[in-house]
Formats: C-alpha cells, sequence, structure tokens
C-alpha cells in the first residue's frame, strides 16, 4: 500500500504531503451524477456496490492519495429510527425528529448490523484500494443538531435553545449518539478502513466555553476508544485548534480562516494538521489555483505532518479541471 497519507498523519513523511479532497466523491463529477440519474442518494449509501464505485470515482479521476468511504454522517440518527429523506435542493429530512426527553430515552441502544452495508462496502473497497481508506462519523453535537432541527438549520435555534435550557438532557442526547458512534467506528476499523475522520460540521455555531462542553468532551471520549489514526475536523477549527490539540489527535482538519504557518508553530509537531484552502480558490482560473498552491506547500515545505485539503468540502459546481489542477500541482512537488 503507499503510504504517503499514514506517514503525514504519523508526522514521519519524508516526500511530497499528500492531497486529498473532502467531499471528492460527489456532485461536481459527472460519473457521479450520472449515477445519481439511476439512484437516490440513500440508495448510493445503503448498496455495497455503489459505496464502492462511488469512493472509488476521484481515485481513477484525480489519484488521490487517500480515499474516502462514501457515506452520510446521518446513517447513525436512520439506523435509530428517525426516518431519514433526502430531497433535491432541501437536503436531509427526519420523519421522526426529536421533540422532547421521551423522544431521547426512546432511542435504542447501539445495533451496527442496521450499519452492516457499510462495513461490506469497506470489505469491498479494501480489495481493490492500493491507497489508505479514510472512514467517517459526525460528531454528536452535530449529528444532534440534525436529529433536533429534523433538517440543515442554519442557526441551529432549536438545538442551541434546548442545550442551553436543559443540558442535562441535551447531555443524554449526546450520549447515546457517542455511543453508537463509538460502535459504528470500530465496525469500520474492524472492517478494514485506515484512519477516521470525525466531522464536527457545526461547531462553529458553539461559543468557545460550550464547544468545550458539548463537543470537544465528546470528541475526547470517541478518539480515546479507536484503534486507527484520527482527524478532528470541525468548522471554527481556527479557532477551537489549541483545544483540539488538548485531546491528542493524530490530526486536525482546519477551515481556511487562518494562516496555517502561524498555527502550525502553536500546535505539538506530534499532531499533523490537515488542509486549509479555501473551497471557492476551486472558482479562481487555473492559474491563480497553481500559484496560490504552490505559495502554502513552499510555507510547508519540509513539515513531515501535513496533508493537504481545503477547509471544507468540494462545491458542487466547481470543475473537474479545476480539482484535477489542485491535485496535480500537489502531486508535481519535489
Amino acid at each position: 500500500m503507499k503510504t504517503l497519507f499514514l506517514d503525514a498523519i504519523h508526522c514521519k513523511n519524508i516526500s511530497r504531503p499528500p492531497v486529498w479532497i473532502m467531499r471528492q466523491a460527489g456532485r461536481h463529477l459527472a460519473s457521479y451524477r450520472a449515477l445519481r440519474k439511476r439512484y437516490s442518494f440513500l440508495e448510493m449509501c445503503h448498496e455495497p456496490d455503489l459505496i464502492t464505485e462511488v469512493t472509488l470515482l476521484p481515485i481513477t479521476a484525480y489519484g488521490m492519495d487517500a480515499a474516502i468511504l462514501f457515506s452520510d454522517i446521518l446513517v447513525i440518527p436512520e439506523a435509530m429510527g428517525l426516518g431519514l429523506r433526502f430531497e433535491e435542493n432541501i437536503g436531509p429530512l427526519f420523519e421522526h425528529p426529536i421533540n422532547s426527553v421521551a423522544d431521547i430515552e426512546a432511542l435504542p441502544e447501539p445495533n451496527t448490523a442496521k450499519l452492516h452495508y457499510v462495513a461490506k462496502g469497506i470489505n469491498q473497497l479494501k480489495k481493490q484500494l492500493t491507497i489508505p481508506l479514510i472512514g467517517f462519523a459526525g460528531a454528536p453535537f452535530t449529528v444532534a443538531s440534525y436529529m433536533i432541527e429534523g433538517k440543515s438549520s442554519r442557526d441551529l435555534k432549536k438545538t442551541k435553545q434546548w442545550m442551553l435550557k436543559d443540558p442535562a438532557s441535551f447531555h443524554l442526547l449526546l450520549k447515546k449518539i457517542a455511543n453508537w458512534t463509538t460502535a459504528y467506528l470500530h465496525m469500520q476499523i474492524d472492517a478494514g478502513v485506515d484512519a477516521i475522520q470525525i466531522f464536527d460540521s457545526w461547531a462553529n455555531a458553539l461559543s468557545y466555553d460550550a464547544f468545550g462542553e458539548f463537543s470537544l468532551s465528546y470528541l475526547q471520549n470517541l478518539i480515546a476508544h479507536l484503534k486507527t489514526p484520527s482527524i478532528l475536523f470541525c468548522r471554527g477549527s481556527s479557532v477551537f485548534a489549541p483545544q483540539l490539540a488538548e485531546i491528542s489527535p493524530n490530526c486536525i482538519g482546519l477551515d481556511w480562516n487562518c494562516h496555517l504557518p502561524s498555527l502550525r508553530k502553536k500546535i505539538a509537531p506530534s499532531i499533523a494538521l490537515q488542509g486549509n484552502f479555501d473551497p471557492d480558490l476551486l472558482y479562481a482560473p487555473l492559474p491563480h489555483i497553481e500559484k496560490t498552491v504552490k505559495k502554502t506547500l513552499a510555507e510547508m515545505a519540509g513539515e513531515p505532518g501535513y496533508i493537504v485539503n481545503l477547509g471544507h468540502g468540494i462545491a458542487p459546481d466547481v470543475t473537474e479541471d479545476a480539482v484535477r489542477t489542485f491535485v496535480d500541482c500537489v502531486k508535481s512537488v519535489r
């Protein structure tokens, strides 16, 4: 197996930095859109053959240094019985969102058999990949926000009101999600993933103190039980990176609001950094993409614990030429 990514996540890379991109197997790919004309998003998440096919699409197209499992962070609440569906131009919707403490208490205990299709997809991928496979899950706070809001929300009003008015029951929900997530990540690791990324996509909605109480403590518990390298990614990571470093993940995924070389000086050299290009860079003219990538790579030259990525996922209307330019520019470094 090509180990560039694994060397970097262990801060032992002596070659060029590895590159992969969040949402690399997504809507910007024509090959993905062709599949979506034939299958719903949830069908693609549930069918091991489709999980395998979609995960491999960007590897074939761009030659990334790591693959990330095609799935969704909401398969856990779906397995809990909340009735997940996706609607075009709207996103995820839950038929049975969490509305009361009784709803929280009624949530079932972890049962990874309901997520068997993920393990089978991983098994199939490991037979075909020559690069590391990254598994993932949503952080408890982010997953809880979807379960309470019942859909995507920009302000998380219901979630934060619940959190502030009744923190005890909010913690109960987070603990139940964390128990499911721990079991789910163990299942992925047993199936063969080489690393785990945990997404706290809505952590930027939290205050500094609230982040420590309602996010960080649960992230710490999750990574303490992992047998593989861990990457913690959250929106707001430029602010929360020192706190994330305190719980000693293998790697911190950074958004694009910080100066990466400056932050590198503040984080222990034993912790790898991932990121942190502005996703909108991929809308720029190709020469500008090359110039920007080369500038950051020059600033991070010789860093053994650096993984190139965006500060968030690829937007769906980005061109394949832009992504290929970004990746090829990284791979051309000597």
